[in-house]
């Protein structure tokens, strides 16, 4: 098979010019104007670890061995505003977020009294994206490193879509220091290996690294949500500027080995192996699935039916507890903002 180091030289001989494009004065910001209908079209490159990029807490690094590479993970700590509870909330983003993404959550959590803890994972945000066998086992220990680092022995365990996989992970692997499980439009409710064909690693990196168009780019966020607002422009953003850094083919290179993690460690299969009390918020209108645009034209609609598997996977998992949000996609901690907070903060506090 040929080398990832390889596959990285030969994708940076051969970036795409749009990778060179710069503004022509930082007070134009990302944004060199706008597209037909007012979206943006950006032409400022963001690296790959997406410094200089508002963050809405401070962040730190904890660094790493992963693999024999030494790398940095990226969080954020987040006190407790008000009066603390003395509990610990950890917020797993998912493959195409960040940790910033968790804001509003993170905010709300805080205010309830929460230390919150929002990494981002080894591969993802502004942590070190080394080309290494990348798997949920991996990250989870990563993320209990951290909370060693921080002094946090017991938390509650949040996780977004891939982040669902990885907090069941964590549960599963730690379930001494997990108090409760948080999955929101968690992916991975389905073995995706049942109707979704296997790809190369090579394969998936190349056509990763295709994926500079910005319409489309756009398009893809847009079909995460029932309804779009502007604050959901920043994963645009962010997403968009990274293809044009001179790193985007290291940054694509991680994306095509964590699509294999989230391809080839299914944590459905091992629901029922969770011992901690679980809560499922679910939009209903989501159908999301992993790889769907390899599956067969007769099978993509098979994929991604998030009523029967938010269903199928509360059954599953012997203590869960179902919240479904009609007219809600795959982002239920954005779109339904207020409705996902309350429902969280009660399910920790029981």
């Amino acid at each position: 098979m040929t080398s990832r180091r390889s596959l990285l030289l030969a994708a940076a001989t051969a970036a795409p010019a749009t990778a060179l494009l710069t503004t022509a004065s930082p007070a134009l910001a990302a944004s060199a104007g706008q597209r037909e209908g007012g979206d943006r079209t950006y032409t400022e490159p963001l690296g790959i670890g997406l410094e200089g990029y508002p963050s809405p807490f401070p962040y730190s690094f904890l660094r790493l061995e992963v693999q024999g590479e030494t790398v940095d993970m990226a969080y954020m700590d987040v006190a407790p505003r008000g009066r603390a509870n003395g509990s610990t909330v950890t917020l797993l983003h998912g493959k195409n977020f960040d940790g910033g993404a968790w804001e509003p959550t993170a905010r709300a959590l805080s205010a309830a009294g929460y230390r919150v803890v929002v990494p981002d994972q080894i591969g993802f945000g502004r942590s070190g994206k080394p080309a290494v066998d990348y798997g949920f086992r991996m990250l989870a220990d990563n993320t209990a490193a951290l909370l060693d680092h921080l002094g946090v022995r017991r938390t509650h365990v949040v996780g977004h879509s891939m982040g669902g996989m990885l907090a069941t992970r964590f549960a599963l692997d730690h379930p001494g220091r997990t108090d409760r499980l948080v999955l929101a439009n968690p992916i991975g409710l389905e073995d995706y290996r049942e109707l979704v064909p296997e790809h190369s690693t090579d394969k998936v990196f190349r056509d990763e690294l295709a994926k500079t168009d910005q319409a489309a780019l756009r398009d893809f966020y847009r079909g995460y949500v029932v309804r779009w607002r502007p604050e959901y422009e920043r994963n645009v953003e962010i997403r968009c500027r990274v293809t044009l850094s001179g790193e985007y083919p290291r940054w694509a290179m991680a994306s095509a080995l964590t699509y294999q993690m989230a391809y080839h460690q299914p944590v459905v299969h091992e629901f029922g192996a969770l011992t901690v009390p679980a809560l499922l918020v679910v939009g209903q209108e989501d159908r999301t699935a992993l790889g769907k645009e390899y599956a067969a034209p007769e099978d993509r609609g098979k994929l991604g039916d998030y009523p029967v598997l938010g269903e199928r996977a509360a059954a599953a998992i012997p203590d869960a507890r179902l919240v479904a949000l009609e007219n809600v996609g795959h982002l239920p901690h954005l779109e339904a903002a207020p409705r996902f907070h309350r429902e969280v903060t009660r399910f920790l506090a029981a």
